[in-house]
């Protein structure tokens, strides 16, 4: 009976946990998972998305095989192309550039590794339209800091979401986590909240 086991979230993202706790979902434990995230030649978004969500929950679950562990990641794409995590201001300028009067997708991946080790894995994607920013848009949200660390140079749970025109999909989904989907897979997976 796997129900009553520990639910590990394989993340240290302070958002996935609180998307998780906004739904009621507690995590009995929070273990990150130390992977490699480099993009793979000619890997596509949503195969990165999906790649990186099921390697952090493996990695996870070889530590605890009695746990249900829950991976994800969120990887934001522009056409083909995989836009970083913004670590510095020039990388976050080009991400905004790139992103500025366009649309672009945002894709999680999802894993769930069950105890005794089998894993289910769907990947989520939102379209997401920005308006056009101008030098002095860019250079506002720049100052905000808030960028740091965030898959395309934004947080849409902050001060950019006034440059969101539009939203076709999961509004949490961008945050970090698609919380319905991953629901879903729990309940699915016969993982109960205790």
């Amino acid at each position: 009976m796997t129900a009553g086991a520990p639910l590990i979230l394989a993340s240290s993202s302070p958002r996935r946990k609180a998307l998780l706790e906004m739904i009621g979902i507690k995590p009995d434990d929070i273990i990150p998972a130390d992977i490699d995230e480099t993009e793979l030649k000619g890997e596509l978004p949503r195969d990165l998305a999906l790649r990186l969500a099921r390697g952090k929950a493996e990695a996870i679950a070889k530590q605890r095989p009695d746990a249900f562990v829950l991976g994800s990641d969120t990887v934001v794409g522009c056409g083909r192309r995989i836009l970083p995590k913004a670590e510095d201001e020039k990388t976050a300028r080009d991400c905004l550039a790139l992103l500025s009067g366009g649309a672009h997708r945002v894709f999680s991946g999802v894993a769930l590794a069950k105890p005794g080790g089998d894993m289910t894995a769907r990947v989520v994607e939102t379209r997401v339209k920005v308006r056009r920013l101008d030098d002095a848009a860019i250079e506002e949200y720049i100052a905000s800091g808030e960028w740091n660390g965030k898959a395309g140079g934004y947080a849409i749970q902050g001060l950019f979401a006034k440059h969101i025109i539009s939203i076709i999909g999961s509004h949490p989904n961008v945050v970090g986590l698609p919380v319905y989907e991953t629901a879903n897979l729990l309940v699915g997976a016969g993982w109960r909240n205790s």
